[in-house]
């Protein structure tokens, strides 16, 4: 079964009841789990012990005159900032004052996000965000790691983050969603839990890109972002437990979130909603295909489209897939973004993730 037949299959049972398994993977999720639980303590060993907590990151950012934009972030150990050592270090941080930059105005930062956090908490903490802000102007949410590791069913989490996306965007606030990182891109972690945790993550991530559409929020692909700079340089990428991201990690995700962040709160004008640009592998076409393109280019955006006044095709809901950090087109010789990569209809996961589209379909994608 590809990734986009399996992200629609479990945005549906997230959406009628019923469960799907971890990741859709059956007999072959439970043998790997059963190595997960083998190899758990050699990545313990590797990996190292555990921060005692996160930095304090609420409070205002950036100065300017008007009414001060209000963010929440809601999340597990990333969206707390666990392995910054400071608290303007942190992703909220760093994406508050890039929205006050923009702006022109201050940002207040409110952070609910929770240290282990599965997508089962996100509704006690749209109840705690929802009491302290009650009409906030954006919320940024950074889940699905602790989904992947603790074996929770894939449509039950899913369900849980579109739910929090429709209470909070009834509540008056644009979303965005850093969808699950890819475990797989971890270094410490040994073969092949590697490459089971990098398809759990991949499902998981293209399943929530659904959900979060759905709701009528934006996600944002986490991916495998940090995967070469750890590569090159672990030392400066992550910190010192060397599985979360250090401030400069942290930096760089931020940097992919910031400018969907940014065209949420429609700060960029004209270009909130550009274009496509087909030869970067953009445009709009059924959402789970746009879910399974964007696993595989971290920082991609997928959002709520509409194709000839109509929200809904055959395929389902409509969706734009943007690369708001433009990476370089192919053969141009630049060095832009995160590079050429795959194309959509070639790419290494071309024939897993059936990312393809039938021809004539209004939009489709490149």
């Amino acid at each position: 079964m590809g990734r986009a037949r399996r992200a629609r299959r479990i945005a549906q049972a997230a959406a009628y009841g019923g469960g799907v398994g971890v990741a859709g993977l059956g007999v072959l999720g439970g043998l790997g789990y059963g190595l997960l639980r083998v190899e758990a303590v050699m990545t313990r060993r590797i990996v190292g012990q555990h921060f005692e907590g996160a930095p304090d990151d609420a409070g205002r950012y950036g100065t300017g005159h008007g009414r001060p934009v209000r963010l929440v972030v809601l999340g597990d150990s990333t969206g707390a900032g666990m392995g910054a050592d400071h608290p303007h270090e942190t992703i909220g941080a760093t994406v508050a004052s890039g929205v006050a930059a923009f702006s022109g105005r201050p940002v207040e930062l409110t952070n609910v996000a929770v240290i282990g956090a599965e997508s089962t908490a996100l509704g006690e903490q749209v109840d705690r965000a929802l009491e302290a802000v009650t009409e906030p102007d954006v919320a940024l949410v950074l889940i699905g790691a602790n989904d992947v590791t603790h074996r929770i069913d894939t449509s039950v989490a899913v369900r849980h983050l579109a739910e929090a996306v429709r209470r909070l965007r009834a509540a008056g606030a644009e979303v965005v969603v850093g969808t699950c990182p890819d475990l797989g891109a971890l270094e410490p972690v040994p073969q092949p839990l590697r490459l089971l945790a990098r398809r759990w993550s991949r499902d998981l991530a293209a399943a929530q890109t659904v959900a979060v559409v759905e709701a009528g929020g934006r996600a944002v692909s986490i991916g495998d972002l940090l995967s070469e700079a750890f590569a090159a340089e672990p030392h400066v990428m992550f910190s010192k437990d060397r599985f979360h991201p250090s401030p400069v990690g942290y930096a760089r995700v931020a940097a992919a979130l910031l400018p969907s962040v940014c065209a949420a709160l429609r700060l960029f004008g004209e270009l909130d909603s550009p274009a496509p640009d087909r030869r970067r592998g953009e445009g709009v076409g059924p959402v789970a295909v746009a879910a399974t393109m964007a696993v595989t280019r971290p920082g991609s955006e997928v959002a709520p489209a509409e194709v000839g006044g109509q929200a809904r095709g055959a395929q389902g809901r409509w969706a734009v897939l943007l690369h708001r950090i433009r990476p370089a087109l192919p053969g141009s010789g630049g060095s832009g973004g995160s590079g050429p990569g795959p194309s959509p209809a070639t790419g290494a996961d071309a024939s897993d993730d059936d990312a393809t589209t039938p021809a004539g379909t209004p939009g489709a994608y490149a």
